[in-house]
């Protein structure tokens, strides 16, 4: 009973290997001194444990792949496509703010972006005026105009988000709905929506019971959008707060509480970038690693 495999990384596969002809599948884990062999047949639930042992080269066969092991390869396709530059500072998008020029909510957020680039990122806001050029997004519509095409390139290309939104009547302003609708755009992208991306979450308020509520409303947008929300995210009370000028806010916690976000939202694309650092390293040392010949298994 013999087997023709393929090793990737320190897994054996063995193919078509069956001493009953009943299409039994097994798959070969190298263990000292030889390898175990674990058998799954197809007409029953017994399995059946037979011991191998290396045997000479030979010419590769057809390879196994298993629906996981199909999820693993996309996986790390799109880790392999958005490798970070530890030479680069990760780059965190702002959205958010009002119709209104100079908006509570749009200077709330700034202060959140300043709190990232202390951190170590670069940062770029689209505010209200920006929101406000955007159309109504309309999938049915090919075309996209300059604006919104803006907008998904820079997402696109962002490890991180800050979202800051006015609570209207106990929701999302329909403002900034509109433009996180647009990211409906990034749908087939290898990180999809939202993804692997951190994403801070700002709400203003005109009371404390919209801003929690509505906070947890943008929390949840970012989970459909495959984003991760930050741990902390800040609602302000603007009965209470003031922002007076761009770089000025009567409570000196609300801007310590925007600057967790932005800082969050700064760290959390630094580790997640770090990490698919490490995972493509090790993919191409796995790659390496599987061009050796394969090998001949014969059962003992």
């Amino acid at each position: 009973m013999i087997a023709t495999c393929h090793r990737e990384s320190n897994q054996w596969f063995a193919i078509c290997l069956s001493d009953t002809g009943s299409g039994t599948s097994h798959a070969a884990r190298r263990t000292a001194p030889g390898y175990i062999v674990r058998t799954k047949s197809r007409l029953g639930s017994c399995a059946r444990v037979i011991k191998m042992t290396l045997q000479s080269p030979v010419r590769p066969g057809p390879s196994l792949t298993y629906p996981h092991q199909q999820a693993v390869s996309r996986y790390r396709r799109s880790i392999s496509l958005t490798r970070f530059d530890h030479h680069r500072r990760p780059l965190v998008i702002g959205i958010g703010g009002t119709t209104r020029a100079a908006s509570s909510t749009e200077r709330a957020l700034g202060f959140a972006l300043r709190g990232a680039e202390a951190a170590g990122a670069n940062t770029r806001l689209f505010g209200g005026t920006f929101l406000h050029s955007l159309p109504h997004y309309a999938p049915e519509q090919p075309n996209r105009t300059d604006e919104q095409l803006e907008l998904i390139e820079a997402v696109r290309h962002a490890d991180a988000l800050i979202i800051a939104t006015p609570g209207y009547h106990g929701g999302v302003s329909g403002l900034v709905k509109n433009a996180l609708d647009t990211l409906e755009e990034l749908r087939a992208d290898e990180r999809p929506y939202l993804d692997g991306r951190a994403v801070g979450c700002i709400v203003t308020a005109y009371g404390w019971q919209a801003a929690g509520s509505v906070l947890t409303s943008l929390r949840s947008i970012v989970h459909a959008l495959r984003g991760w929300p930050t741990p902390f995210g800040a609602g302000i009370n603007t009965l209470e707060t003031r922002f007076d000028s761009i770089d000025t806010c009567s409570d000196a916690k609300v801007v310590d509480q925007l600057a967790t976000v932005g800082q969050q939202a700064a760290q959390f694309a630094l580790a997640f970038n770090a990490h698919r650092a490490a995972e493509s390293d090790s993919l191409n040392a796995s790659t390496l690693a599987s061009t050796q010949p394969a090998r001949l298994l014969h059962a003992v």
